[in-house]
């Protein structure tokens, strides 16, 4: 399928947006999830500014799309976007985990506005998102349960009781977004817990497993367009990605799982970006 230019540079520029809102959230001095975040921004940018269904003043009615982030701890990225699309002010990014603020260090639906579950614990997320997508097909809502997923977080084995179940009850409402980055918090994932390959494992369980390069949105728009089409079963979405994507000395570095920033680097990230 053909995309239009104006539609790509469009979600390019929202993702640019995103990346520059995970930056402000985390300021300087202080400690925050730079790299899994902006790994999964233009991912995050094509869900919320593309293919998912959703009304913000109207955000608990039954017919919508559903987004769980369940790596939790890049919270940010899905604040970043919740922010651009007016479920709070922009203002309250610079409040981020900071006590008694709506933005806390995991996603929290008690407390913001577009969260659909609490996702702290890793692993988790996927079986949630099964429970919602089966919920939705038992009452004929014709919509989908997105999850993104960190490939560190794949270690835990409730990611794998759901991936078997999902494909036992071809849940195809339910579309797994893999963020495959290739890092976790202490380093590469082939020399901490290798979990690799990824696609013959999903296959086998009953999913249909695309392949991408998560930083390229054309291709990002191509794979949730063909999943949403898909009807035999649930959708993996194995995106490959850069860990800190979009700020140059975060790249591929380990440290900015969880890194801090000083002036200098808060500075040139906002303006790199």
């Amino acid at each position: 399928m053909e995309y239009s230019k104006d539609l790509i540079e469009y979600l390019e520029q929202m993702a640019k947006k995103i990346r520059r809102n995970i930056v402000e959230c985390i300021g300087i001095g202080n400690a925050g999830h730079l790299g899994g975040s902006c790994s999964s921004a233009d991912i995050i940018a094509a869900l919320y500014f593309y293919k998912m269904h959703f009304n913000k003043d109207d955000f608990q009615n039954t017919n919508r799309d559903h987004f769980l982030l369940s790596k939790g701890h890049a919270a940010l990225v899905q604040y970043a976007a919740l922010a651009e699309a007016g479920f709070f002010d922009r203002e309250e990014l610079k409040k981020a985990k900071s006590i008694g603020s709506m933005l806390q260090g995991h996603p929290d639906f008690r407390k913001t506005p577009g969260i659909e579950a609490g996702t702290g614990s890793l692993g988790q997320g996927l079986s949630i998102g099964l429970g919602m997508a089966l919920g939705m097909k038992l009452d004929k809502i014709g919509r989908n349960v997105y999850v993104l997923i960190g490939d560190g977080e794949i270690a835990e084995g409730q990611i794998w009781e759901a991936a078997m179940a999902a494909g036992i009850y071809q849940a195809d409402n339910l579309i797994a977004i893999l963020d495959n980055n290739g890092l976790q918090a202490t380093g590469k994932i082939q020399e901490r817990y290798n979990s690799y390959p990824f696609a013959p494992k999903w296959n086998a369980f009953g999913w249909n497993v695309i392949e991408i390069d998560g930083h390229d949105m054309e291709e990002i728009v191509e794979a949730l367009d063909a999943a949403d089409l898909y009807k035999k079963g649930p959708t993996l979405i194995i995106a490959h990605t850069i860990k800190g994507k979009g700020v140059g000395f975060a790249e591929n570095v380990v440290g900015f799982h969880n890194g801090m920033l000083t002036e200098d680097m808060y500075i040139k990230a906002l303006a790199e970006l």
